[in-house]
């Protein structure tokens, strides 16, 4: 598959991605990832390998574009929950405790 990652076009196969993360220690995931195998790469690190460029030339979503179009799992950042507000009433009886039924 033809697919331009940092304005470079790239012919990527399924297989080649595989063969050239075949060895290759995963980083600690902090935000979008890609699963290869079993094994959870983050996307820079996938774009890093496969492309041989610097991870400051290519962006996340153009990596992420192209291994889903590919067919591997890739995964975002989960939305942040919202804050749960609390009045100050709520707030001083969960400092205070339930009461404990007798």
């Amino acid at each position: 598959m033809r697919c331009v990652i940092a304005r470079f076009p790239f012919d990527l196969t399924k297989s080649g991605v595989l063969e050239s993360m075949k060895g290759i220690k995963p980083e600690p995931v902090t935000g979008e990832s890609v699963i290869i195998g079993r094994r959870h790469y983050p996307v820079k690190q996938v774009g890093q390998v496969i492309t041989r460029q610097d991870r400051r030339d290519f962006s996340a979503a153009e990596v992420l574009r192209a291994m889903a179009r590919l067919g591997f799992t890739c995964r975002t950042l989960p939305e942040p929950a919202p804050a749960r507000v609390e009045s100050a009433l709520q707030r001083a009886s969960a400092m205070l405790g339930t009461p404990l039924s007798v």
